[in-house]
């Protein structure tokens, strides 16, 4: 070994020459012999060191501008998710101003269409009158023909007869003028006779025309209707279609969304109630009056909608700027044992105690350590969901208390089987854990 040593001084002499530094005191002088190898050592360490420094400083800045960067994109999803919720909240209040036009246009129209109708039933009911006036007419001039006829034979016998016993011509003229002076009366009831009746015949035309062109107003507004629902019904397909798709992609059933909310609702809407109108004295549901109604019940599935949707959990659990997401929902390699496991929620790293917020309202199930999720929060939605909330470091809620989605339940932490300060969320549908990013998802798409 002291051979080596020897060597090894003996080729370093050329480069590293034996050095001596001097140590003196109050009486006397020491020194102390570096070797070549010795400043070898020294030189290898200290540059060593400054590499390790010029390393560490790297890494360091490279991590503090990778935050910077995630940071930033945290900040611009952010403001792009709130500048999309502001768009959908005025595209919202837009249909819904829509719909209440429409169906005061639409209320207004069956109240023309009633006026329209009483309209048709009087002048239906006019022109039976002037039928049967005009019948009664026809017969009484029928009769009063018959009658004429029937005076002037009996006027010709009757001269006859009376020349035939009397001889008397002057009687016979007085009888005559008589029966003239009766065929003018009769006449001159008959030109009045039909005076009125050409008048009836009039009114009955005139009537007839009004009928005609009240059934095609009548017509013009089924076919305006028409359009106005077709408008209405699909605004509506457009509102429906994004909230069935998020309850499905969320597990939950649209259906069960309607028949939970609408049992849960004390009174129904008024403006959301079916139409019952009357035109006659019967109420009836006519065409446009079925139409109107499944339009109402739309309506009132979209409101059900928008109630259900506000119990689900689709708000993100931390919304603070320097947090990251660094595990997903899936199999993954497990950082304690290092064997390949199902990650049954998603994990978000970030400084300890950054505030952890409940993602819907709900009841706190559990508030307290649990094992490797150590300090747990569980929240009990509707329809059978819960929300998971482990490695906390602090708990702000306690068992049996009510939570608004927002509040504050806890703060960050690395309690239980935890490798760093991190939150673990998992989302559950009656027990089974489902991917929470697709109930984020959604509500970024709707809100």
């Amino acid at each position: 070994m002291k051979r080596l040593l020897v060597r090894l001084n003996q080729r370093l002499e050329r480069r590293l020459p034996e050095q001596r530094l001097f140590l003196r005191s109050d009486n006397t002088t020491r020194y102390v012999r570096l070797r070549p190898a010795t400043q070898a050592v020294a030189i290898a360490g200290v540059s060593g060191f400054f590499a390790w420094g010029v390393i560490a400083t790297s890494i360091l800045l490279m991590d503090a501008i990778g935050s910077g960067n995630l940071r930033d994109q945290a900040q611009r999803e952010q403001a792009n998710y709130e500048q999309r919720l502001n768009q959908l909240a005025l595209e919202r209040d837009s249909r819904a101003t829509e719909a209440e036009a429409a169906q005061m246009r639409f209320a207004e129209a069956m109240e023309r269409i009633s006026e329209m109708q009483t309209q048709l039933l009087n002048s239906e009911e006019r022109r039976l009158e002037l039928e049967t006036g005009i019948d009664a007419l026809h017969a009484n001039i029928r009769r009063v023909t018959r009658e004429r006829d029937q005076a002037r034979a009996r006027l010709d016998e009757a001269t006859r007869t009376l020349a035939a016993e009397t001889g008397s011509a002057r009687t016979a003229a007085d009888r005559n003028r008589d029966n003239e002076e009766m065929l003018d009366y009769l006449l001159a009831a008959m030109e009045r006779t039909a005076e009125q009746t050409h008048d009836l015949t009039l009114s009955a035309e005139q009537a007839a025309n009004q009928a005609r062109h009240l059934a095609m107003e009548n017509e013009l507004l089924k076919d305006r209707n028409h359009m106005i629902f077709s408008q209405i019904e699909d605004a509506l397909d457009q509102v429906m279609d994004p909230l069935e798709r998020v309850f499905r992609n969320a597990g939950v059933s649209p259906d069960q969304i309607r028949r939970l909310v609408r049992q849960g609702s004390n009174s129904q809407t008024a403006s959301l109630r079916p139409l019952a109108v009357s035109t006659s004295g019967v109420i009836g549901q006519a065409q446009d009056i079925s139409r109107a109604n499944e339009i109402l019940g739309k309506m009132a599935d979209v409101h059900a909608y928008r109630q259900g949707l506000d119990r689900l959990p689709v708000a993100r659990p931390v919304t603070a700027a320097n947090v990251r997401q660094t595990s997903g929902f899936g199999m993954r390699r497990h950082p304690l044992t290092g064997r390949q496991r199902m990650h049954n929620g998603l994990d978000w790293a970030g400084p300890r105690n950054t505030p952890i917020l409940a993602t819907a309202d709900g009841v706190v199930k559990q508030a307290g350590r649990q094992g490797g999720y150590g300090n747990l929060v569980i929240i009990e939605h509707d329809f059978g969901i819960e929300t998971y909330y482990a490695h906390l470091n602090s708990v702000n809620v306690r068992a049996g208390q009510r939570v608004s989605r927002g509040e504050r339940i806890g703060g960050m932490g690395t309690t239980g089987a935890s490798t760093g300060v991190h939150l673990h969320y998992e989302v559950r549908v009656n027990g089974r854990p489902v991917n929470p990013i697709t109930y984020i998802r959604a509500g970024q798409n709707v809100f």
